[in-house]
């Protein structure tokens, strides 16, 4: 359970429990099982009084089993392997009390429960493992198999990597249910404590550089100022939102990447209120187009021209728009830079969007430059 976080072992350990708890009410009918078919077949006992007393041992073993087993500090291999080894002596003494021509062993069932012991602990190689040397000791002892010893002995090597596949699967589920609670519950928090910002601070930074401006001298400064943090603010919560408590599968929040570019002087960026989950790959590539067509902003419209970000979320893919309010491509300049060999809108915009299976579009004049980027949310990572 190592590879668990600490709330992921405390979940694994719970089904673990629940596991043990049952396997305790099996033990228990298992070995009233056994001493019901003993004293019904109690002709067969060569030696009754050694059946009686392993059938004490069963007893007496089965209690402190059950009382050692619910705490899981004490699951342990020592544990575990006194656990196979009572088992294991029981089916090795039956041949002393029954004599070498024997049907059923003593223990019957009852060994059954050392073995499941071990699947819940170990997963299905600890069930498997456990089943291998049981149905070896089973069938070592016997002179004579029959066709239901082999049927006993296929279901015990059967249903040990079984059972422990199945404790196993539960314990992902269990964590992996926690982490979602956990996540949600996370969100939820975070959503709070957004909306107490925006309704505050953010409300008073906007203000402020609403009035500076209006004020002018000083206060203008002053006004910059709180529109510049109020920006950080904003961003610093669209990171927070994008911390979500999950194991990291590759995929980033799209809208979160864009809305760093907010640090960019006179960019605005508008996202989606919620994540925009891309494949880490492709997120990365999609940034890295924006700010490809923020640089051609800034060279040839000026340092202090402003851009427009948006970003539209759909169900099969994202699209991104990328204005300015320059004076446009002069028409023809593409196709000039194309013939020299210079292609870098090409190659940084149109061919990375194009590797990624969608379209880049321009349109360019007199009120500006607009890109129109869409691309596959499913796509696979860039050539």
């Amino acid at each position: 359970m190592s590879r668990y976080g600490a709330s992921g072992v405390r979940a694994a350990v719970a089904v673990e429990d629940r596991l043990f708890r049952a396997l305790a009410v099996l033990r228990a009918i298992t070995l009233l099982n056994a001493i019901a078919i003993n004293v019904v077949t109690r002709d067969d006992l060569v030696h009754p009084w050694g059946g009686a007393a392993i059938l004490a041992a069963m007893a007496a073993w089965t209690a402190f089993v059950t009382w050692a087993y619910t705490d899981a500090v004490r699951r342990s291999i020592p544990l575990l392997l006194a656990d196979a080894a009572v088992a294991l002596a029981a089916l090795t003494l039956t041949p002393l009390v029954k004599g070498p021509d024997f049907d059923g062993t003593v223990p019957g069932f009852w060994v059954m429960a050392a073995l499941l012991a071990w699947a819940v602990r170990f997963r299905q190689w600890g069930g498997l493992g456990a089943a291998v040397v049981i149905v070896a000791a089973d069938l070592w002892l016997r002179a004579d198999i029959t066709q239901t010893n082999l049927g006993n002995a296929y279901l015990l090597l059967i249903g040990g990597p079984i059972v422990g596949f199945l404790c196993g699967s539960l314990q992902e589920m269990a964590v992996q249910r926690d982490a979602a609670q956990q996540s949600a519950a996370a969100a939820a928090e975070r959503a709070r404590l957004a909306r107490v910002v925006h309704d505050g601070v953010l409300q008073v930074l906007a203000l402020v550089q609403r009035r500076g401006a209006e004020l002018g001298g000083d206060a203008a400064e002053l006004g910059r100022l709180a529109g510049e943090q109020e920006k950080r603010l904003r961003t610093l919560i669209r990171s927070q939102d994008a911390l979500r408590d999950r194991v990291d599968n590759g995929v980033v929040d799209l809208a979160d990447a864009l809305a760093r570019l907010r640090d960019r002087p006179h960019v605005d960026v508008a996202v989606p209120g919620g994540p925009v989950d891309l494949p880490a790959a492709t997120a990365t590539e999609v940034v890295a187009v924006v700010e490809a067509c923020l640089d051609n902003v800034a060279r040839h419209v000026g340092e202090d021209a402003p851009a427009w970000v948006l970003l539209e979320a759909f169900p099969d893919h994202v699209a991104v728009s990328v204005r300015d309010d320059g004076p446009g491509i002069p028409e023809g300049r593409l196709e000039e830079a194309r013939a020299q060999g210079r292609l870098g809108v090409l190659e940084s915009i149109q061919g990375r969007v194009r590797d990624l299976g969608g379209t880049a579009e321009l349109t360019t004049g007199s009120f500006g430059t607009e890109w129109e980027l869409s691309v596959p949310r499913s796509t696979h990572a860039p050539r």
